[in-house]
């Protein structure tokens, strides 16, 4: 009797660990990958773990000579705003900035300001923010 209670409380603890996987990792944030053009310049915006926090974002541009790349965000629907973060240049044409740019959870507006040979440009793209 107690070698079959321990059978099933393994087994019940081996489905329990699965259920909780399956449930983490269908509610984790998909990586964001959003591309915007501008007149001047093309941007595309990649963030691995989109949450409320410090987030690495990485920006390639495709079109335009960028010299310089800023973020910051804001979520209108709250009267929020982020202070502008530069980017790093790791190789022409692909910049990384790490900072604070979404204190919480919704529907976020990412400016991205470029400047270049080009002129400056300010691009926007549109973005979910989960925990």
């Amino acid at each position: 009797m107690i070698k079959r209670w321990h059978a099933v409380a393994a087994a019940a603890l081996v489905i329990a660990a699965v259920a909780l996987y399956v449930v983490s990792r269908s509610t984790a944030a998909e990586p964001v990958n959003l591309t915007t053009t501008g007149s001047r310049y093309t941007a595309t915006v990649l963030i691995a773990d989109p949450a409320p926090g410090q987030v690495t974002v990485e920006i390639k541009v495709s079109k335009g000579d960028a010299d310089t790349v800023a973020l910051s965000a804001v979520m209108a629907e709250m009267g929020h705003s982020t202070p502008e973060i530069s980017a790093t240049m790791r190789e022409p044409g692909r910049f990384v900035a790490v900072g604070e740019l979404f204190p919480m959870s919704g529907v976020w507006e990412l400016s991205i300001r470029l400047d270049g040979p080009a002129g400056e440009e300010q691009l926007a793209v549109k973005t979910l923010i989960t925990e």
